[in-house]
């Protein structure tokens, strides 16, 4: 991380975005509606899986990632919403905590099932302490570095494992398509400016990024719905209600 050149949290590139455009009365009105979906997707995955029966959860450690996971997902779309309504400094904290916050929880969520309960949870524990730390980090040192390296660590750690470690549940391909999705969307991000001009201002590379992002929420939750137990791992379950 420090062999790259500081990146300013007050650098005013941060908060220029290519559609600006106003429809009644909302500043920058596609990239606020756009995080609406955090916002269906979040509360319905948060209510579903509290209690886990109703997505097929079969340890409490997922409980606790998922749960947190739909909790930051919702907050997502509260956070991005306000940051964008009134892009600066101070509103970009609402918008980056709980990206970090979604991101920790889904991979404990993903640790815990394919290394076990006492790993998932206590990289939990670690990550989270992790995302806070790199938002005051970022206010107090203005270099947004640390931010961007831990979004990272689960893009590029989840595929590798997703292949590597043996899944406890079917449908594990579903984690390696909601990470390509996911990279779709930064690569929207990053190119929000040409994406706009090339489809004549009909919606940016930003607002597309949003959308995308909650398309890779979705697929987990699709993921959740139709997965089962692997009969190869159900003997990892003895002993767990």
């Amino acid at each position: 991380m420090f062999i790259t050149p500081k990146v300013p949290l007050d650098s005013f590139r941060h908060h220029i975005f290519a559609d600006k455009r106003n429809f009644m009365g909302v500043p920058n009105t596609l990239n606020v509606m756009t995080n609406f979906p955090f916002l269906i997707i979040g509360v319905l995955g948060f209510v579903l899986c509290i209690g886990g029966s109703f997505f097929n959860i079969s340890l409490k450690g997922e409980i606790w990632g998922w749960t947190l996971f739909y909790a930051g997902i919702a907050s997502l779309a509260f956070g991005s919403a306000f940051y964008h309504l009134k892009p600066d400094d101070n509103r970009i904290v609402w918008d980056t905590l709980p990206i970090l916050i979604a991101y920790s929880s889904l991979f404990s969520s993903f640790l815990v099932e394919r290394a076990g309960e006492i790993v998932g949870l206590s990289c939990l524990i670690v990550l989270l302490f992790i995302s806070f730390f790199s938002v005051a980090y970022a206010r107090v040192f203005n270099d947004l570095r640390l931010c961007m390296t831990f979004q990272l660590i689960p893009c590029l750690a989840i595929p590798v494992m997703t292949v590597l470690l043996p899944p406890k549940y079917s449908h594990s391909r579903f984690w390696l398509w909601a990470t390509a999705a996911y990279t779709i969307a930064r690569i929207e991000g990053l190119a929000d400016n040409k994406i706009y001009n090339a489809n004549r201002y009909i919606i940016s590379g930003h607002s597309l990024e949003h959308l995308c992002s909650a398309a890779a929420t979705l697929l987990l939750t699709i993921m959740l719905l139709y997965r089962s137990i692997r009969l190869n791992r159900l003997g990892d379950l003895k002993g767990h209600p």
